[in-house]
């Protein structure tokens, strides 16, 4: 498994949990159970992202500016996070907020597979990409398991 499809698992989640995010009403617990699923699916995800697939584009000039923004989307949607998580979750201004953070995921991802891999594609080597997805899927995993 090359990194890409490592790092597509975690995406396809957090399409799938977002979208179902946006659809719940009302604090219940379905809610709650969907936000703290995605809210630990995404942290999991960026640790793990940064240090095993936007670290080493950044060794290379011409992965720099990608991985800076990619890394300061992560922190924006941390904020957007941060925000859903003072806001009550029965307040009228909560699924605008969570619609918000469902955007930004969809679009960081989009950017991400639709751009950002084609060009870390051309900067690592295969043996790379194949180190990184095992690097990347073991930390995940242990930072999923600490996030949750």
């Amino acid at each position: 498994m090359k990194i890409f499809e490592a790092l597509r698992q975690s995406h396809d989640v957090q399409r799938e949990l977002a979208r179902q995010l946006v659809e719940t009403s009302g604090d219940t617990p379905e809610r709650a159970t969907l936000f703290k699923s995605l809210k630990t699916e995404l942290a999991a995800h960026a640790l793990s992202e940064e240090r095993h697939f936007y670290a080493p584009l950044m060794v290379e000039d011409s992965g720099i500016d990608l991985s800076r923004h990619a890394i300061a989307e992560h922190h924006e949607m941390d904020e957007m996070v941060e925000d859903l998580e003072a806001t009550e979750p029965s307040s009228p201004a909560w699924l605008p907020l969570a619609k918000k953070l469902a955007h930004k995921v969809h679009h960081h991802l989009e950017e991400e597979e639709h751009g950002f891999f084609q060009s870390a594609g051309k900067i690592l080597t295969d043996k790379q990409k194949d180190a990184l997805a095992v690097a990347y899927l073991k930390d995940y995993e242990a930072d999923k398991a600490k996030a949750a």
